[in-house]
């Protein structure tokens, strides 16, 4: 006998689903990558137009968004998420607010739309980590930039806590919850880089890496505090990898004809 398929929503996608719809941004100030960021977007002064174009993909609320369109003098900014709730107080800041999906589509704008793209904390909860980057290729004018950050892998309590059996920080099994290691938050992360494999993987898509920064993460207890600031002096121990690179490469055929904004 077949027994027919349940009607019931899928519980291992609703943590995930909630998680989009009530993750906040704080007050774009409360996670200590922040100021490294801006320091990374100060440094291109004179590097960029007068008054970029902003894209940020997975903009929240947008206040953080609206933080780093200040830092750049951005002349417009478009906010791309998946969280109709953040949507709302993103348009409300006055952003361009895009109800879209980032992962596995064509972007809906067209090819060297923008001069500065950010992807933040974005990539890592993504399956399709190519075709995300190969779009930012495209959408990003050729003298334009990436601001992307991610959690680190190989960061230097992921390395001991593997000594020990423990599963990596930032990684998760499944989305019924947190298994074989502390915490309680499912965020659903899907893929975790090394400073290694972020490097090669941006080089294997025509990125040119300008600066790269390692930052702390706000979550350790405050013993490990110390170790955790010194820690950011080498990216590859790093929490988090803070990286700005630019597109390199020729555009494939056809493509300024894609997107529609």
């Amino acid at each position: 006998m077949i027994e027919q398929p349940s009607t019931k929503p899928a519980r291992k996608w609703s943590a995930l689903r909630k998680f989009y719809e009530t993750a906040a941004d704080g007050d774009a100030g409360a996670f200590p990558r922040y100021e490294l960021q801006l320091e990374q977007l100060r440094s291109l002064a004179g590097q960029l137009p007068p008054s970029p174009r902003f894209l940020d993909l997975g903009c929240a609320s947008g206040a953080w968004s609206e933080r780093v369109a200040a830092t750049l003098g951005a002349s417009s900014v478009v906010g791309v998420d998946l969280s109709t709730k953040a949507l709302r107080g993103a348009s409300e800041r006055g952003i361009q607010a895009v109800f879209a999906s980032v992962d596995g589509v064509v972007l809906p704008f067209r090819s060297g739309s923008f001069d500065v793209v950010m992807l933040d904390e974005v990539i890592e909860h993504l399956v399709d980590t190519d075709g995300i980057i190969e779009e930012i290729h495209r959408v990003l004018q050729p003298d334009g930039v990436l601001v992307l950050s991610t959690p680190n892998l190989a960061a230097w309590f992921n390395r001991i806590g593997l000594l020990v059996g423990l599963q990596p920080a930032f990684t998760e099994v499944a989305y019924s919850g947190v298994y074989g290691r502390p915490g309680d938050e499912v965020v659903g992360h899907l893929r975790l880089f090394t400073w290694r494999a972020l490097r090669e993987f941006l080089g294997a898509h025509d990125f040119a890496i300008v600066s790269v920064k390692g930052a702390p993460f706000h979550g350790l207890p405050r013993l490990a505090h110390p170790l955790d600031r010194l820690a950011t002096r080498s990216p590859s121990v790093a929490a988090d990898l803070l990286v700005v690179a630019r597109p390199e490469g020729l555009r494939s055929p056809g493509a300024t004809s894609r997107g529609t904004i």
